[in-house]
């Protein structure tokens, strides 16, 4: 098996655990020691045979982040740090996290740490924990004067 062979399987198998960019892919494959004209081989021949789209690769993503409570900031940072250009990771988050849902999400958390409202310290965790977890700050600042 040549080297571009062992690349194209070491790039399927890779992908068949879940989507990746390019850029993360191409990471991947320069951990496993491929050189750089194979692995750019490899790239092209996965985008032509549609194994390989940074477009589908972020919308699912944006999905599966959206659906365990992440924010649409965050989501945005974590598909930079994947590879992903900026006005990708920015459409794929319009297209596929839903703002409604999102306060859903706000409130929910709100609801379940009630007891942290109490206290201002404990206020002020809270909203660090949802500023973390990617969501709006007017959201939350929002969400939390309807609780109140």
């Amino acid at each position: 098996m040549t080297d571009a062979e062992r690349c194209y399987v070491a790039a399927l198998r890779i992908l068949g655990f879940r989507f990746n960019g390019e850029l993360e892919l191409r990471r991947k494959l320069q951990r496993k020691k491929f050189e750089k004209p194979v692995i750019d081989a490899t790239i092209a021949r996965l985008r032509e045979e549609k194994w390989l789209d940074d477009e589908r690769f972020a919308g699912a993503f944006a999905r599966t982040r959206s659906r365990k409570r992440i924010g649409a900031k965050r989501i945005v940072l974590e598909l930079r740090a994947a590879g992903i250009d900026d006005e990708t990771a920015s459409r794929a988050v319009q297209e596929n996290v839903d703002p409604e849902r999102e306060r859903e999400q706000i409130r929910a958390i709100i609801q379940r740490r009630a007891a942290l409202l109490e206290s201002d310290d404990g206020r002020r965790k809270l909203i660090g924990y949802l500023l973390k977890q990617g969501y709006d700050h007017a959201d939350i600042v929002g969400e939390l004067k309807i609780e109140n």
